[in-house]
């Protein structure tokens, strides 16, 4: 709830639902089970609530520590493989993840880390990482600098086997997540005019490149370094 360039972005409504909620019931698509890792902050009790009346698992730990966060959760549920997504994209394809954790499961093997944000071929938006719980457990033992407890994966990526999922073609100027009035701006019309909640990632894409109106809304937007 504390994000810098847009406070409470998560929960901002668009048609009478949060944006959290819209990311959730997406994931719940592929029916793997959801875990949310919050912060023990009061500005996050919210979160939590939203967390229960889903009948999402949550963990609350530390806000800057987020690797602990994962860490913690996984340990806790006794988890084997770990996909990781972030709460700033409610258009998040469940089953582009399930597509994703069905490639990795058949390496069999626990050093392989498996992303679609390294090559990055899809838009913003859609971004998820894929691990073992053994890569998640070493880094959390071993992982030193801030900016690697900061932002999860940094670790795992310097010392791991990358794979990548790449789309058909190079979609990497559009951008569908929200951490700035103008993204949200964007989902928002997403959703109320288009239905985007409702279409695959591939529908999405296909919408903005036929709406190019709508990706000038955004494109100026710098993600900002993680």
């Amino acid at each position: 709830m504390t994000s810098t360039r847009l406070p409470g972005k998560v929960l901002l409504p668009v048609k009478n639902q949060p944006l959290l909620k819209y990311h959730t019931d997406r994931l719940k698509k592929n029916n793997f089970p959801i875990y949310l890792a919050t912060t023990t902050n009061a500005t996050d009790d919210v979160i939590a609530q939203f967390a229960e009346q889903e009948g999402v698992y949550c963990y609350r730990g530390n806000e800057d520590n987020v690797l602990s966060r994962y860490y913690e959760t996984a340990l806790e549920n006794q988890l084997d493989v770990i996909v990781r997504v972030t709460s700033d994209c409610p258009l998040v394809d469940g089953d582009l993840i399930k597509t994703g954790v069905e490639k990795y499961l058949q390496w069999q093997n626990e050093t392989i880390y498996l992303s679609n944000s390294i090559v990055r071929t899809f838009p913003r938006g859609f971004d998820f990482e894929i691990f073992s719980f053994q890569q998640l457990e070493e880094a959390f033992l071993k992982a030193e600098t801030t900016f690697q407890k900061e932002h999860v994966t940094p670790y795992i990526k310097e010392h791991a086997q990358a794979e990548h999922v790449v789309y058909s073609e190079d979609a990497s100027d559009l951008r569908i997540t929200v951490d700035t009035p103008e993204d949200f701006q964007l989902i928002k019309i997403l959703i109320e005019d288009f239905q985007a909640d409702t279409l695959s990632y591939q529908e999405i894409i296909k919408l903005l490149r036929s709406h190019p109106e709508l990706v000038k809304i955004n494109a100026h937007i710098e993600q900002k370094k993680g």
